[in-house]
């Protein structure tokens, strides 16, 4: 085994990011001062600044190694895109070359915006689309086997100024949470505040198998999951590999992902083994929510790239192995003060604490009135496989308070007026070695798919392999709402203090119903939902009209987070994007039952078959155990390749459909996805009876067991 090199931490982390510190030590006073201004009061970077920075990040860069540098942008296909162009200017009358980044060159890029998923904003001959340079996310040089890259972090519009990434509108709706909850803070009296960042951690859940098995899957290497594959003997019931001890080849494989994020500024923090075989989580410390989404998908391309150099694949996929429990990415977000206040923090007595509490029945009023739009904002067509599987949050949005906020909520809906609040106690553990120390206040809940987690709200929902920056979007959104309708409210109020406890009392009655603090996985939550009126909307196909509702058009209008053709176009993407992975998996399916399984029977059976016929020709001995499995076998066989005709059949009905996104996308949830799942049925219990080294892939044991 290779010798470890140890280091320090806080000498490696974040150093291949420009951020404050390289800019304080390389830029002028005067333009630093600049830059910090811009950054901090998100003003306008004017060309002559722009021009000083490029040329010292150029400089930088060039000192770690880089020849290039690209605008790293997040299109609508969940991954982010970058073009590369050498630092090379123009050659020299000498024969050099002239090295040389201009600001304008820093501010903005002209990518190819033709083949990236518009919704119909842009015609694929209207090629030209804009990057532009998001100075409050650092820029980084990214260190890998292609050399170094200096990375611009950018948001990506068209030529005609709409979004077709999902930072322009993150960006905008932080603008408007910040600008309602300031107003709000206002009205309390606070007069030092001048910003209200959105904070998101993002924790991250991955599943690691053996890069040779995986590139004996055709299913995982096309479509990230299996879309065949019978349960081993052992799955994850005996609880023993959550948390469990780290095995050395997953261990060093995380520690060289967590030395990459380090010195890419990301503050990898946590790690451990997840519930299901195979499963780990990374988490990271809380970070703005632009510079937080940036970090995520940093993060999952580091796992990834990190993973191929242990001969390993990481797989991000929300379900890929049925019968164990998926991946998904829990979103923790918060409201932060330039000044440091969080904004969630409920303090020792939160029935004494006003602004917190309006604050939490704005949230409550935010999540009760736009519930479609967050689940939608978790849709995505690997979740589907998660949600209501318990496993995951259920598709049904509600939110879990814990014992302490609920109290003082029924003594406000009551009463009129909460008078105490539930306090910790002293947990006494009966050992006398063990120290006795005082517990929360109340329990945490794993099954609430928006849960109040201390000082912040857990988003449960949000898949694995998905972007954050669409559930923030939402969160932001509706959150400014409910802070915009209260200040209206308040600032019309001729007795502030009046106003404001009938405001709250009034939101926490209207919205009570969106509190739920029981098991979200149970039969009986589902019904009493229905009695209360949630939605439960169980498929990313069901999820999507939530866009293009008036109701979603008017508050993403309001707020200039989104316009009507923007919200359109999301919801085509999406619908466009469901019936292709869906039309991806069926073609893989095809390709596998016809290919490699159905031959890989039939040679079996045609073994066991000469094997019956040879022993009763030798001597009259019983073979009706080969018999019994030779029919069993055949019958299977028979399913099978009816099964396999039937998909057949549906996904050549479904690529002759006019061009209708929407229709298309619903039968492919409708008719193809039942048909696949028919298909699977049969070859799972085929693999169960055929000889192991005659079945032609590995197995679930074979994947999640030998890593």
């Amino acid at each position: 085994m290779k010798e470890q090199e140890y280091f320090n931490v806080a000498d490696i982390f974040g150093e291949n990011v420009f951020n404050d510190a390289v800019m304080r030590e390389r830029l002028p006073k005067k333009t630093y001062q600049k830059m910090k201004d811009v950054i901090s009061q998100r003003r306008e970077l004017d060309l002559e600044t722009a021009d000083v920075v490029a040329h010292e990040m150029k400089e930088w860069a060039i000192e770690k190694g880089a020849t290039h540098f690209t605008h790293w942008f997040q299109p609508l296909t969940g991954v982010t895109a970058e073009k590369h162009d050498s630092f090379i200017t123009a050659p020299m009358s000498n024969g050099k070359v002239l090295m040389s980044f201009s600001g304008k060159e820093l501010i903005k890029g002209e990518p190819d915006a033709s083949s990236f998923p518009s919704g119909g904003l842009r015609a694929t001959f209207e090629a030209r689309g804009y990057t532009a340079w998001d100075c409050t996310s650092p820029a980084f040089v990214r260190q890998d086997a292609a050399g170094a890259t200096l990375c611009i972090p950018t948001a990506f519009c068209s030529y005609t100024g709409e979004a077709l990434d999902q930072k322009t509108p993150l960006l905008r709706s932080m603008e408007a949470v910040s600008d309602q909850a300031v107003r709000l803070l206002r009205l309390f009296g606070n007069t030092t505040s001048n910003r209200v960042t959105s904070s998101v951690g993002a924790e991250q859940e991955y599943f690691i198998v053996d890069r040779e098995k995986y590139l004996q899957r055709k299913d995982l290497i096309y479509t990230g999951r299996t879309l065949f594959g019978a349960m081993p003997p052992k799955g994850q019931e005996m609880d023993d590999h959550y948390f469990g001890s780290i095995r050395e080849r997953i261990a060093a494989y995380m520690r060289d992902v967590n030395i990459e994020l380090w010195k890419l500024g990301v503050s990898s923090k946590t790690q451990h083994n997840e519930v299901a075989p195979a499963q780990h989580e990374l988490a990271p410390i809380y970070a703005e929510a632009n510079v937080a989404v940036d970090h995520n998908q940093l993060i999952m391309e580091t796992l990834k790239k990190v993973a191929g150099r242990h001969g390993l694949q990481c797989l991000l996929h929300e379900k890929p192995f049925a019968g164990v429990n998926g991946s998904g990415k829990h979103n923790n977000w918060s409201l932060v003060t330039d000044d440091g206040i969080n904004l969630l923090d409920p303090g020792k007595t939160p029935h004494e604490n006003v602004q917190f509490l309006l604050i939490l029945a704005c949230v409550l009023r935010a999540v009760d009135e736009h519930a479609d739009l967050l689940r939608e904002s978790a849709a995505d067509v690997g979740n589907d496989h998660r949600l209501g599987a318990n496993e995951a949050p259920p598709a049904i949005i509600s939110v879990f308070l814990g014992e302490q906020l609920q109290d003082v909520l029924t003594q406000l809906i009551e009463s009129g007026s909460a008078t105490h609040s539930i306090s910790g106690v002293k947990l006494e553990t009966g050992v006398k070695t063990l120290p006795d120390f005082m517990k929360d206040a109340t329990d945490r809940n794993r099954t609430s798919p928006f849960a109040f987690t201390g000082n912040k709200f857990e988003f449960r929902m949000v898949g694995s392999q998905d972007s954050v920056g669409e559930p923030n979007i939402v969160l932001n959104t509706i959150v400014a709402e409910s802070f915009a309708d209260a200040c209206d409210y308040l600032e019309a109020a001729d007795d502030f203090d009046s106003a404001v406890h009938n405001l709250i009392k009034q939101l926490v009655t209207d919205h009570q119903r969106i509190v739920f603090n029981g098991n979200g996985y149970s039969d009986e939550w589902v019904k009493e939902a229905e009695k209360r009126g949630l939605p439960n909307i169980r498929s990313m196909v069901d999820a999507i009209p939530a866009l293009t509702t008036k109701k979603a058009v008017a508050l993403f209008e309001r707020f200039g987070v989104f316009t009507e053709a923007e919200l359109a176009s999301r919801a085509e993407v999406e619908y466009e994007l469901y019936a292709k992975e869906i039309n991806i998996e069926a073609k893989t399916m095809i390709d596998i039952a016809g290919k490699q399984i159905i031959p890989a029977v039939i040679k079996y059976a045609t073994k066991l078959a000469e094997s019956i016929n040879s022993i009763t020709a030798a001597c009259p001995a019983d073979v009706s155990v080969q018999t019994e499995l030779l029919v069993q076998v055949s019958e299977l066989l028979a399913e099978t390749k009816e099964g396999l005709a039937h998909l057949q059949d549906a996904v050549e009905q479904g690529c002759r459909m006019e061009d209708d996104n929407q229709a298309r996308a619903v039968f492919y949830h409708e008719k193809v996805f039942a048909a696949m799942e028919a298909l699977r049925r049969p070859v799972d219990e085929l693999e169960m009876l055929v000889d192991k080294e005659a079945w032609p892939m590995p197995s679930y044991g074979d994947l999640i067991f030998e890593v």
